[in-house]
């Protein structure tokens, strides 16, 4: 098969990935072998294609080059075989979820981390969904809690879990602010905000406005300042924000939030999302009564993946960034007969 692979962890994704023809993964007895029809970019695609922060080598991802072939996580396709020990899903269905080394013509998945795709989602959309769409859910349903009334800020809506959790926090019944650059402004009110603050212009943590909840996924602003911005009750909880530390690229925030939650009246916090294959089936709901769409940038062929991430990296995207990989069989030109 055809994928995209890396023999060492590298920073800049033109210096490490390329094309190349090898074998197809075999799978265990849990695990379902897809055919990837497109696959998505998120930030933490870099974090595993580069190996930093460090403690993501800790994590399982290879502790000085790679584990997996590529760093792909996010997928949507079809079932091509399943484990011996797999009786939900069978070869033909259409699926969506986590897998591992996604940017390849077929991809290994665990089945308790995949659902069957929305029927009216293409696989593209689809493939924007699970790791940003997962985050996104996790943090206004179960750590923000979010309820109707509530006044909801989100620093970095623009972004692919920004996206999501403007969507998911309107569908709660809170009033939303969007914060974003001003390119992006528009996109942000375009997922339904019904304020959006760019903050090249606006500093939304001046205390002029106090939020019930804030969603932090794309700044930096120092804890006091998110603080000064919560309600005396307010609940933040931080999911982004990075530096380029090799050791703790920007999580001291969390851990500094972390800390001093239990002795003030707000609640700090953070986590790791949870990928798995309720959630995703929470998400299709959703998606499927049109509660929730993918916001989807631009799509790029297969063997432009390092371009994907580039354009990722460099933060021109607004929502999610999809890989297309067309199936050679597929593309094959019919046979004219003989001449």
């Amino acid at each position: 098969m055809r994928a995209v692979v890396q023999d060492r962890y590298g920073a800049a994704p033109e210096d490490v990935l390329r094309l190349a023809e090898i074998s197809r993964p075999s799978i265990g007895d849990h695990e379902v072998l897809v055919r990837v029809h497109a696959a998505s970019v998120d930030r933490g695609t870099w974090h595993i294609m580069a190996g930093l922060p460090y403690p993501i080598r800790l994590a399982g991802f290879g502790l000085r080059r790679p584990k997996y072939a590529n760093p792909g996580r996010s997928l949507a396709g079809t079932v091509e075989a399943v484990g011996p020990d797999e009786k939900g899903l069978q070869p033909g269905d259409e699926v969506f979820g986590v897998g591992d080394g996604t940017f390849a013509e077929f991809a290994r998945a665990r089945a308790d981390k995949l659902a069957r795709k929305p029927a009216n989602l293409t696989f593209a959309q689809a493939a924007a969904v699970p790791i940003s769409g997962l985050t996104a859910l996790q943090a206004v349903r179960d750590h923000a809690r979010v309820q109707a009334g509530e006044t909801v800020l989100i620093v970095g809506a623009s972004g692919g879990v920004g996206s999501f959790a403007v969507q998911l926090a309107k569908e709660s019944g809170a009033e939303v602010t969007g914060v974003a650059s001003t390119a992006k402004v528009d996109v942000v009110r375009a997922l339904g905000a019904d304020h959006v603050v760019d903050y090249t212009r606006e500093d939304v943590t001046d205390a002029q406005h106090r939020y019930d909840v804030i969603l932090d996924i794309g700044g930096n602003r120092r804890l006091s300042q998110l603080r000064r911005a919560l309600t005396p009750r307010g609940r933040l909880v931080i999911i982004g924000g990075e530096t380029d530390g090799r050791w703790l690229g920007g999580s001291d925030r969390q851990i500094r939030a972390t800390l001093l939650s239990p002795f003030i009246g707000q609640q700090l916090g953070t986590f790791v999302a949870s990928e798995n294959a309720d959630d995703l089936l929470a998400l299709a709901g959703l998606l499927e009564d049109g509660a929730i769409a993918p916001a989807i940038d631009r799509t790029y062929p297969l063997a432009e993946a390092a371009a994907a991430i580039r354009h990722v990296l460099d933060g021109r995207a607004s929502g999610k960034v999809v890989i297309h990989v067309p199936s050679r069989r597929a593309a094959r030109p019919p046979s004219s007969g003989p001449e």
